[in-house]
C-alpha cells in the first residue's frame, strides 16, 4: 500500500549539508552554521512555523585532488550525499517542506533522491546563473558544482550517476534552468539539441518578477506534479550578496529574487529547497548571513497562507531498490551515525528506511509528452 504523506504548510524540516568538497573554494561548508547562527531558525519560528532541526550532516571539505583532475573530490562528495539522502527521506515522508542548508551544490542530489524514495517523479527548479551542465569530458575546472545538473539527468561522472543507480533523477524535459547567464561552450552545446527548459536572466528582468516565476511555474506544472528548488545564491547581484563563491555584477535585486520565491513556495507541490554557495569565508561581519536569512524567511512566509493539508499518496517504491556493494552499505551507514545533537539518530533514519522497503506501488504520474518541448528564450542566441 502507498505511504499516505500529509503536507503540512506550516513546518519546516531543517537539514545541515556542511559542504565543499564539490565547490569552487573552501568556506561554503561553514555556510549551515553561520545561517543557524545569523538567527534562521529562531526567525522562521517567530514567523509561525515550526522547525524540526535534523541536525548537520558530517563536514565534506575543499580539496584540489590533483590526481583527480576531471572530477575532483568524488568519494568525500558520494559519502556526503548518502548521509543527506537519510536524512532526506525522513524529511519528505514527515510533509514538512524540506529546507536544507549548504554546502555546495551537489548536495540537492541528496534531497533529490530522499524525495524519490516516495515519488515517481519529481520536476526541479534551478533558480541559479550557470547551467552547471560540464561532465569531465568538457568541465575546464574539474569541480562537480559545475556538473550537478548533468548528474541529475543521468550523465556525467559515473560514481555521481551510480549514486542514483537508475538513469536520470530527473529527466531533461522536467528541468528548468531559471536565471541562465553564464554557459560554457560545451554546455551551450548540449542546450542546443536538449528538451530542457530554461528562462534567462535577462528575459526575468525585462520581464519582471512576478511574471517570470508564474511561467516558471507554468513550465514545471507545478499545479500538476511535485517539484524541488535549488538556489545557488550567486543568481544574486553581487552588490548584493558579494559573499559567494562566484559573485557577478548584474543578478537579481533581493526584491526581484524575494518575489520570485514567495510565488514558488506558496505551491503546495513544492517538496523541498536547497541554499547553495554562500561562504563565510567571505562574510567577515556576518552582514551576508544576515541578508540571506530575511530574504528566506520573507520568502518562506508566503507559505503560511497556503491551503489546509493535503493528503498525498507517494510509492514507496515506485522505483526498484538499488543493489549496493557491501562496502558501500557499511560506508552509508557509518555516516548515518555522524549526527549533531539536534538530529534524529541514526537507528531511527535506518529503521524507516528498512521498514519501507517492500511496500507496493502506486499510481505513476501520467506523462504530458506534448509539454516536453522546451520553451527557447528569445535570449539564447545573446547568451
Amino acid at each position: 500500500m502507498a505511504v499516505k504523506i500529509v503536507r503540512q504548510p506550516k513546518k519546516i524540516a531543517l537539514i545541515g549539508a556542511p559542504s565543499s568538497a564539490a565547490a569552487f573554494l573552501a568556506g561554503s561548508e561553514k555556510a549551515p552554521a553561520a545561517l543557524r547562527a545569523a538567527g534562521l531558525v529562531e526567525k522562521l519560528q517567530n514567523a509561525g512555523f515550526e522547525v524540526i532541526d535534523h541536525g548537520d550532516c558530517a563536514p565534506r571539505l575543499f580539496a584540489d585532488d590533483e590526481e583527480h583532475r576531471r572530477a575532483r573530490n568524488l568519494p568525500a562528495i558520494v559519502a556526503g550525499l548518502a548521509d543527506l539522502k537519510l536524512r532526506a527521506e525522513v524529511a519528505v515522508k514527515s510533509g514538512a517542506l524540506v529546507l536544507v542548508l549548504g554546502g555546495d551544490c551537489a548536495q540537492v542530489i541528496g534531497l533529490l533522491t530522499g524525495a524519490r524514495r516516495y515519488y515517481k517523479s519529481l520536476n526541479l527548479l534551478w533558480l541559479d546563473r550557470d547551467a552547471d551542465l560540464n561532465t569531465p569530458a568538457t568541465t575546464p575546472s574539474g569541480r562537480i558544482d559545475g556538473m550537478v545538473v548533468a548528474n541529475i539527468i543521468g550523465k556525467g561522472a559515473p560514481e555521481m550517476v551510480r549514486f542514483w543507480g537508475d538513469g536520470a533523477i530527473v529527466r531533461e524535459p522536467d528541468v528548468l534552468l531559471l536565471g541562465l547567464q553564464r554557459i560554457d561552450p560545451g554546455e551551450q552545446e548540449f542546450l542546443a539539441g536538449s528538451p530542457m527548459r530554461r528562462m534567462y536572466l535577462q528575459d526575468i528582468q525585462s520581464k519582471g518578477a512576478q511574471k517570470s516565476a508564474h511561467e516558471a511555474l507554468r513550465q514545471v506544472h507545478a499545479d500538476a506534479r511535485e517539484f524541488v528548488l535549488h538556489i545557488d545564491t550567486d543568481v544574486l547581484d553581487a552588490a548584493e550578496l558579494s559573499s559567494v563563491n562566484v559573485p557577478g555584477a548584474g543578478g537579481l535585486r533581493f526584491d526581484e529574487a524575494r518575489t520570485i520565491l514567495q510565488a514558488i513556495v506558496r505551491h503546495k507541490n513544492l517538496l523541498g529547497l536547497d541554499v547553495a554557495q554562500y561562504n563565510p569565508d567571505k562574510d567577515a561581519d556576518g552582514g551576508g548571513a544576515k541578508k540571506l536569512v530575511d530574504l528566506l524567511v520573507e520568502a518562506l512566509s508566503a507559505r503560511l497562507s497556503a491551503e489546509e493539508p493535503a493528503v498525498a499518496e507517494a510509492p514507496t517504491n515506485a522505483v526498484a531498490p538499488v543493489a549496493e556493494s557491501a562496502a558501500k552499505t557499511e560506508q552509508r551507514e557509518a555516516h548515518a551515525e555522524v549526527v549533531s545533537p539536534e538530529a534524529i539518530p541514526a537507528e531511527t533514519i535506518l529503521e524507516a528506511h528498512s521498514a519501507e522497503t517492500n511496500s507496493a506501488d502506486a499510481r505513476a504520474e501520467s506523462s504530458e509528452a506534448a509539454e516536453d518541448s522546451p520553451e527557447i528564450s528569445s535570449s539564447q542566441s545573446s547568451s
